[in-house]
Order: C-alpha cells, then sequence, then structure tokens
C-alpha cells in the first residue's frame, strides 16, 4: 500500500457542501479522500462516495480517530461507526488524529488498539497525526516502526518542520502534509507569485509541487471546480533546484494550527 500523492481534504467541508467537493474532485481524477470523526462529514461523504459510482477498491479513503475515543475499549467501536457512517467495510488508512491530551490515553494503549483494527481488517493501514519526534518514538516503541504509514502534520513553505520531517524519514515514516498553502497566506508570497509566473503554474501548483516533490503527500481542499482541478494538476509542475532553494528560504515557523486543549510541545 502507498498513500497517493495528492488527495482531497475536507476539513470544514459539511452537508451538501462536502457532498458537491467530493463528487466534483471524484470526477475530475481525485481517488484520495482525507476526513474524521470530528469533521462530522463521514456520512456525507459516504452519500458522494455511493452516487459518484466508482468502485470501493479505486479510492483511498482514510479517517482519523479523535481524542474522545483513543482509549483501548472506545477506538474499535468508534472506527466501525465510522466506516457505517462512510458506507464501507474499511477504510485504507486511520490515524490518531492528535495526541490524547495530557497524556490521559498513553500512546502504547491507542497504538495498540489501532493495530488491533488493522489485524481485525477495518483498516488497510494505520498511521498518526499531530505527533512530535518524542511521540512518534513511543509509538514506534508500541508497535514498530513498519506499521505506521505516515505522520499527518501541519507543513507548508512557512512552515518546513524539517527536524520532524526528517526524523520521520530517517525511521521510515512517510509525511502527509496539511495546510500546505498555509491558509492561503503563501499563495500571496512574492517568492511563490515568481516561480508560478516563471512555470507558467498557479501559487498554489507551485506549492504543491514543491511538497510532493519533498516526498509528502498533501491533501488542499476546495469547493471550487477550477481550483480542484489545478491542484491535481501541480503533479505537472517540475521545480528546478533553483526554485526549491528559494522556497526552503520561507520557512519561518509560522505555525498555524496548535490548540491549546490538544497541541503537544512542538519540535522546533
Amino acid at each position: 500500500m502507498t498513500i497517493p500523492a495528492c488527495g482531497l481534504g475536507t476539513f470544514r467541508l459539511k452537508d451538501d457542501v462536502v457532498i458537491q467537493s467530493v463528487k466534483t474532485a471524484l470526477a475530475l481524477g481525485y481517488r484520495a479522500i482525507d476526513t474524521a470523526q470530528i469533521y462530522d462529514n463521514e456520512a456525507a461523504i459516504g452519500q458522494a462516495l455511493a452516487e459518484s459510482g466508482i468502485p470501493r477498491a479505486s479510492l483511498y479513503l482514510t479517517t482519523k480517530i479523535w481524542t474522545e475515543n483513543l482509549s483501548a475499549e472506545k477506538l474499535i467501536p468508534s472506527l466501525k461507526e465510522s466506516l457505517a457512517k462512510l458506507g464501507t467495510d474499511y477504510v485504507d488508512l486511520t490515524l490518531i488524529h492528535w495526541p490524547s491530551p495530557e497524556n490521559k490515553v498513553a500512546v502504547s494503549e491507542y497504538m495498540a488498539a489501532l493495530l488491533e483494527a488493522k489485524q481485525q481488517g477495518l483498516t488497510r493501514e494505520i498511521g498518526v497525526s499531530n505527533f512530535t519526534i518524542a511521540l512518534m518514538a513511543q509509538a514506534i516503541a508500541a508497535v514498530g516502526a513498519d506499521q505506521i504509514a505516515t505522520n499527518q502534520i501541519e507543513l507548508s513553505p512557512y512552515l518546513q518542520n524539517r527536524n520532524v520531517a526528517d526524523w520521520a524519514r530517517a525511521h521510515g515514516i512517510h509525511i502527509t502534509s496539511y495546510m500546505t498553502l498555509a491558509y492561503g497566506k503563501a499563495l500571496q508570497d512574492e517568492t511563490i507569485q515568481r516561480i508560478a509566473r516563471k512555470h507558467n503554474a498557479t501559487p498554489a501548483q507551485v506549492i504543491l509541487s514543491w511538497a510532493m516533490g519533498e516526498g509528502y503527500a498533501v491533501i488542499p481542499s476546495s469547493t471550487k471546480r477550477e481550483n480542484l482541478a489545478c491542484n491535481l494538476l501541480a503533479r505537472e509542475v517540475q521545480l528546478d533546484q533553483d526554485d526549491r532553494v528559494a522556497i526552503a528560504a520561507l520557512d519561518r515557523h509560522d505555525r498555524l494550527v496548535s490548540p491549546d486543549s490538544l497541541a503537544p510541545v512542538w519540535d522546533q
């Protein structure tokens, strides 16, 4: 199993909005859809998938276990509920959405439960999200690095998270980038716009191409057909070394997602 390089994110999209976004994306050629229990859109996505007529085997579905469901007795039942909403017998990837606040549930407990879900066939692969180096090390100690398909983290030209990404790569853990466009802030960057003009591409395509070129998977979201189509075409944009050096220089450790109740002590 390999995580598709470019998928559709669905954060903050609900009801008819997410149904239309997913249907449009699938019509354009997307086959990877990323959701989460806390997004409250799994049932709507399930409806969109059913109505699309695309065979389940052609899709790559990701969901994430919310913090309230991390205990050994809750994790698998909550995942089964997610599967029912999505209208499928399995998901391709299940992630721990955030580490347990204040370590109320030990990493070893929820990673073992997640591995059990995989062994039961409820999910093809398992992984983590928003994990620091220390937390990744605990996850590896619990289930082995070969069981951790990805760490989904905030990563953009303004937050390149090199220490985490490099550590993960050294231990065989793939990185999935979320918030890759930095809430759209990076689209306005003069360096990004200059590179976009050079390649006759959009700023979003440049950023997504950069991230995929670094070996990361990306999951941008959009409700607009034009943007969905352009984002998918980012795979065809070929940046050169000068472009990569210029984008590397944009890193300013500008983190946008760090909720007080959830965020671990981030690596710098």
